[in-house]
């Protein structure tokens, strides 16, 4: 997925196929937003900037290894719905293989609600950053942070549906329960996210 072109990529989207699909696309939106950061925090650099310089150099790194993680968390959202389809295929013709196709689903839609749930902590760390980097970033593209924050809210509450699906499936319930919470924290994180941008539109009306 990391070398696809992106209309390749929409393509395989809109196809009829289990994978990719929501949970790969909350990724993307998580490395969309750690991207634009990176790119802000890249303009903020210089002698004009240096007095928040440490700052600036920690929030690039940061954001290429968000950046990076969630491009992997694409990869694996689709893989782990895959393996979703996959048990449900399994054959179900006596009683064991009933069970058996029974324990295959609820291990794989464990291995579902993972990535989608990870989404959402990367999403959170996106606004973070984005929280430091706005009063502090170069003015010229301040609207990068608003749209990485708008990013970051899409991933975090697309990343939250893919979540909730599973969780009816999963019989574990310490791990139902820490899905849930991780769930659970999307709505702060988009009302965060709905700040910045209130905070940027007032800002470029002046």
């Amino acid at each position: 997925m990391r070398d696809e072109t992106i209309g390749d990529f929409l393509d395989r989207l809109a196809d009829r196929v289990p994978a990719p699909g929501g949970g790969a696309s909350a990724a993307l939106h998580a490395a969309q937003a750690a991207a634009l950061l990176g790119m802000v925090a890249r303009y903020s650099t210089g002698e004009k900037y240096a007095a928040d310089r440490a700052t600036i150099e920690r929030i690039i790194t940061e954001t290429d290894e968000l950046r990076a993680a969630a491009l992997q968390l694409a990869q694996d959202d689709a893989v782990a719905f895959t393996a979703v389809t996959d048990a449900y295929r399994l054959p179900r013709a006596d009683d064991e293989q009933k069970a058996a196709r029974s324990a295959a689903i609820a291990t794989a839609l464990v291995g579902a609600g993972r990535p989608p749930a990870e989404v959402i902590v990367v999403a959170d760390v996106a606004v973070t950053l984005a929280e430091e980097l706005l009063p502090i970033g170069n003015r010229n593209v301040i609207t990068d942070v608003a749209a990485a924050a708008e990013a970051a809210r899409a991933a975090a509450t697309t990343a939250r549906v893919n979540v909730e699906i599973n969780l009816g499936g999963i019989k574990d319930t310490e791990v139902s329960a820490a899905l849930a919470a991780e769930a659970d924290r999307v709505d702060q994180i988009a009302a965060r996210a709905e700040q910045i941008t209130v905070a940027v539109r007032e800002e470029i009306k002046k």
